[in-house]
């Protein structure tokens, strides 16, 4: 029986993952670990055992992972929050067990949304437009983003998942003010400013191995969690959501993942969005882990018997070198089928034609 860890196992990306891993036939010794002892209860009713863990920039991250490992004989961890997929990148050869994540570089250029950008502008494929924001150069690199952006810019950490310190803004002083409260809270972010896209959001999630996509299905983001706390309305997961077809995003997704790593391997979980002209444009990638509503395409691949949308499962059939289901590549999933949930709600799967 296979044995996996799952780290920042109570967070919704951990959870996500452990439901897909449990609705399998297959039956798994599944293990999770995080840093919030009230957390550890969201993943224990779907782990063998839960571990509390320091931080992973805690000198003692990387030994409590491995002392696990050694424990209970673990032959794959699956990190789920970015910077655990980053620490655990970084360190992967001191762990005793197979990961099967994206190259350490290509992690690193994923998780800065200025390199990844900057590498799409120069492979000649549309991408949002960026401008680094340097602390000790605020106001005139504000003023160069507006001049180069447009009237209205996108403001936002470089680094961060769910939105992490962004705004739209469209003058200097929303912008200069936004940044310098962060600073304020002792937030040491690089900031970055972009290109204000105004059209579809649009989540494209991921397998591949050795450059070859594996699996993929494509969603729209259509009401977000409370948008109503954030100043962008973007609260980093959705309320509503619904798979789609759309060759161009298929493509995009793809060629934004190959022209970063063309030897791509592991989960690659692609953000794009649709400009004024209606170009799919992406944004930043989110490599190595899934995304929070993975358990969506896991759970209509049930619904549809499409055993590859299952793709923390696809994920660990790809580690453990089995074949993978035969099926398609792209679209693997009927569209138009509708994720509906919320906190403290239940969630329901629902096609188009069944809305009322």
């Amino acid at each position: 029986m296979k044995r996996i860890l799952i780290t920042g196992s109570g967070g919704p990306a951990g959870v996500n993952t452990l439901k897909s891993l449990n609705i399998i036939s297959e039956k798994m010794n599944l293990f999770g670990t995080d840093i919030n002892i009230y957390h550890l209860e969201f993943s224990r009713p779907w782990t063998r055992e839960v571990f509390l863990v320091p931080r992973c920039n805690s000198p003692e991250f990387i030994p409590k992972i491995n002392n696990i490992i050694e424990k209970y004989k673990i032959q794959l961890v699956i990190p789920q929050p970015d910077v655990e997929v980053a620490a655990i990148s970084e360190n992967r050869e001191k762990l005793d067990t197979n990961t099967f994540l994206p190259k350490k570089e290509t992690i690193s250029i994923c998780q800065d949304k200025f390199k990844s950008a900057d590498i799409w502008k120069n492979k000649g494929f549309p991408t949002a437009k960026a401008i680094e924001l340097r602390k000790d150069h605020l106001e005139m690199d504000l003023n160069n983003a507006f001049s180069v952006l447009g009237d209205k810019i996108w403001i936002r950490a470089k680094k961060g998942a769910g939105g992490t310190g962004s705004t739209p803004a469209d003058n200097i002083e929303t912008a200069s003010s936004w940044i310098h409260y962060w600073y304020s809270r002792d937030k040491n972010w690089d900031f970055i400013a972009q290109e204000f896209l105004p059209g579809k959001n649009i989540a494209f999630q991921s397998v591949f191995n050795d450059g070859e996509i594996i699996t993929s299905q494509a969603r729209e983001r259509i009401e977000y969690i409370y948008p109503y706390l954030a100043p962008s309305g973007i609260t980093g997961t959705p309320v509503v959501a619904k798979t789609i077809h759309d060759d161009k995003v298929n493509e995009m997704a793809t060629k934004a993942v190959l022209s970063i790593d063309s030897n791509a391997t592991g989960v690659f979980s692609v953000d794009l969005k649709e400009d004024k002209e209606g170009n799919i444009v992406p944004t930043e990638i989110n490599a190595g882990r899934f995304f929070t509503t993975s358990f969506y395409f896991s759970y209509a691949g049930k619904e549809y018997n499409v055993p590859k949308a299952n793709m923390p499962y696809m994920l660990v059939k790809l580690a453990f070198d089995e074949k993978i289901p035969e099926g398609k590549n792209y679209n693997i999933l009927p569209a138009n089928l509708y994720w509906i949930r919320h906190i403290d709600c239940s969630h329901y799967l629902i096609p188009e034609d069944k809305l009322r």
